[in-house]
């Protein structure tokens, strides 16, 4: 079954490369979909930071972005910034992530993300599940890479706060670094609301997208 559009979410796969990426691309989203839906299943996987204290403020975060839902996370201990030399194993763990998972939406990053390994988890993502609706978010960085997007969810002020609120208190290793703060995440998430007429909005690439408007 072709599952391209955006039907019940009744389950929903999260990657990322790194502790945060998640919650920074699409914390937002997590909030009011899990608020929606309680019960939902939540099957997060992230590629680097198993065993360390990123591990543990990853755990609290997604807890905390999924309220109500049956979250499920692995965290895995692939080295940051080396998922080409590791790619058989980021394979591997992709793989395992579809056999047991058949999600309705899947959030991953872009395969057009500078970073290498967002971009390569993106493209992993993109071979594995091939008939399931991918929406890839976006992290600001240094870069200069955002691009222009083609899906959006519009956020309420309460929950463009909360998110913000949730970056800050569960990713202390964090706090340090320049882009880390109120008015970089708001500030995106103000552009993409313009950008969808609402006030706040988190945004995303798809690169395919079933319709079926004759129901």
């Amino acid at each position: 079954m072709i599952r391209l559009g955006a039907g019940p979410l009744d389950r929903v796969v999260a990657v990322g490369a790194h502790c945060d990426d998640i919650a920074i691309g699409a914390g937002g989203t997590l909030l009011t979909m899990c608020r929606a839906r309680p019960g939902v299943r939540v099957d997060a996987l992230v590629l680097s930071g198993g065993g360390s204290e990123r591990e543990q403020e990853e755990q609290a975060a997604l807890a905390a972005f999924c309220p109500g839902a049956d979250l499920r996370l692995t965290v895995l201990k692939l080295p940051d910034g080396r998922l080409p030399a590791h790619w058989e194993e980021a394979k591997a763990a992709v793989e395992e992530l579809r056999e047991r998972s058949d999600p309705d939406l899947i959030l991953a990053p872009r395969t057009d993300d500078a970073h290498q390994d967002h971009r390569g988890l993106a493209q992993l993502m993109t071979t594995a599940f091939r008939d399931h609706l991918v929406l890839a978010y976006e992290i600001v960085k240094w870069d200069g890479d955002l691009g222009r997007p083609a899906a959006y969810q519009p956020l309420t002020p309460e929950v463009a706060e909360e998110k913000v609120r949730l970056l800050q208190e569960h990713y202390p290793s964090q706090r340090h670094r320049p882009w880390y703060d109120r008015e970089a995440f708001l500030g995106l998430a103000r552009i993409r609301g313009i950008e969808c007429h609402a006030r706040y909005a988190e945004a995303f690439a798809t690169t395919k997208l079933t319709l079926n408007l004759g129901n």
